[in-house]
């Protein structure tokens, strides 16, 4: 039977991943800080940047930037390119930009408050997109990342990066994890897998692939 104490428990997490989802107010932005400064998320963004093999002249995007650490690292990257950012949590979207404001006021960073559902215009094709840990809360996936597809140049990259968060996740949560996002971007039309994983406490996997020559179906 139920407790008061454990629905109590319950309602707290159901907020907590409320707010991670969609971070809003002075306890989004609370949240934002300390995911940008907690030792493990930076480690796994700046991992996830890294595989994607960023060059000075690349066009990237990043769907759900939260507090834009990430994208700060892109920004050192990619000197000579753009770097676009899309968060549907107008409280990332004022951090990301306070965190990478050099960048932007140099026009090489562009952050947007939008959602993976009603993509903007980036203009010229992308290089390379990275999404982590927000592909399970996208609706029909599949034709987003169809979608997606269609904005990346022939051999532009993605990256798919998941980290478990439920109670008890193990390896073997991950390992699951990147089967399904790979199970994804094959039916995306997406080629050429490979998946790396971060030994972090859950791991971390980072699903990569490459658009195929070609227009998606």
């Amino acid at each position: 039977m139920q407790t008061a104490g454990t629905s109590l428990k319950q309602r707290a997490l159901r907020r907590l991943v409320r707010q991670a989802h969609h971070p809003q107010g002075v306890v989004g932005w609370a949240m934002g800080q300390m995911f940008a400064h907690r030792p493990s998320n930076r480690r796994r963004n700046s991992w996830a940047v890294s595989l994607l093999d960023v060059r000075p002249t690349d066009r990237v995007l990043e769907i759900g930037f939260g507090p834009g650490i990430a994208i700060a690292e892109f920004a050192r990257r990619a000197t000579r390119g753009h770097v676009f950012g899309i968060d549907h949590s107008q409280a990332m979207v004022r951090q990301a930009t306070r965190r990478n404001a050099a960048a932007v006021r140099a026009h090489r960073v562009h952050l947007m408050r939008a959602s993976v559902e009603e993509l903007p215009s980036f203009g010229d094709p992308l290089d390379a997109i990275l999404a982590v840990n927000s592909v399970g809360f996208w609706p029909d996936p599949v034709a987003r990342l169809r979608e997606l597809r269609r904005l990346l140049r022939p051999a532009g990259r993605i990256a798919l990066v998941s980290q478990p968060r439920c109670p008890g996740a193990t390896r073997d949560t991950t390992v699951r994890a990147a089967q399904e996002l790979q199970d994804l971007l094959t039916q995306a039309g997406f080629t050429h897998f490979r998946v790396e994983t971060l030994e972090l406490d859950p791991p971390v996997a980072c699903v990569l692939a490459e658009n195929p020559t070609g227009t998606p179906s």
